[in-house]
């Protein structure tokens, strides 16, 4: 990508708050500066991935031990658009006791008792901590937006559904956003973008291998034919709650490798952005340090003079 920095990369998939917002005028195929061959443009981006796996594990070290922001990153998409394996790729180098997977599937009945950020409050990440959601949410404003008869088991008060319920919804999750980056918690999201002619091939890359179909799930198909109402849904959504305290990244998806370089950028960043130090040790410390040093460097002498 020689002719496009990796900050022009990401200012044009940050969807900017309040300015004009089309979900077709993001490529879900992109793939870098069309004059470099593509296997040359996928070389860079991998090498760029790498970096950013390394900074990463540095910058959530430092995270841990500075232990006065978290991070949340929340990854939306259709089916098979690769949120598990960008995830597994971008945190490859991250300390596991730093990081934290969350997937939401269905609501259960106990959660469904509750609000519908209820159940994602209680897995958001500790201070020093990295914190994944595997969806999240937005569910609430996508698939029981393509699908409003499951506001009914909500048991809302008034029911739900209609413009005033759904700007109500939005207002929500963006009050929600605000109070957790005004208490220090940086929140990412990132929709991955995919193409449906991808989705179509992914799909029978699953079928036509026997490895791969415990990925397959027949709603998979059900859903896809959903594919221009979850346009629509995702499109205003993402204009709704794209806002300067916790912007939405839209990237393409198409090129698995575009997706990981992209996101693996864009969260090293904003980490390194908060320009954390690791704690100072006090004078009483050093000293006790210091006479750890010594205790430890006599101890190797009298070895050596043994031997």
């Amino acid at each position: 990508m020689p002719m496009h920095s990796i900050d022009e990369i990401i200012a044009s998939c940050r969807v900017e708050p309040g300015a004009k917002f089309r979900l077709k005028d993001h490529d879900p195929g992109w793939a870098g500066d069309e004059s470099v061959p593509k296997k040359d443009r996928r070389r860079v981006a991998e090498q760029l991935l790498s970096q950013d796996v390394s900074d990463l594990a540095a910058s959530q070290e430092l995270l841990y031990a500075a232990d006065s922001w978290a991070v949340l990153l929340i990854f939306q998409a259709l089916d098979s658009a690769g949120k598990d394996g960008t995830i597994k790729h971008v945190m490859s180098g991250v300390n596991p006791q730093g990081c934290q997977v969350t997937s939401f599937k269905h609501p259960s009945a106990k959660e469904l008792e509750h609000t519908f950020l209820w159940r994602c409050t209680l897995a958001l990440p500790e201070r020093g901590r990295i914190g994944i959601f595997n969806r999240s949410y937005y569910e609430e404003a996508l698939i029981v937006r393509v699908h409003p008869e499951l506001i009914a088991a909500q048991r809302l008060p008034g029911g739900g559904g209609g413009k005033k319920f759904w700007d109500k919804r939005f207002n929500d999750i963006n009050n929600f956003e605000r109070h957790l980056v005004r208490n220090g918690t940086i929140v990412l999201k990132f929709f991955l973008n995919l193409s449906k002619e991808e989705q179509r091939k992914r799909f029978l890359a699953r079928i036509n291998d026997p490895q791969k179909h415990w990925k397959f799930s027949p709603s998979d198909i059900h859903e896809r034919q959903f594919w221009d109402k979850y346009q629509e849904a995702y499109e205003e959504c993402l204009r709704e709650t794209s806002t300067r305290w916790a912007p939405w990244y839209v990237v393409p998806a198409d090129n698995k490798w575009i997706t990981r370089a992209i996101v693996s950028s864009v969260v090293v960043r904003a980490i390194q952005g908060l320009k954390l130090r690791y704690p100072e040790v006090s004078g009483e410390r050093l000293q006790e340090i210091a006479a750890a040093k010594a205790l430890l460097e006599l101890e190797m002498q009298k070895e050596q003079k043994g031997h």
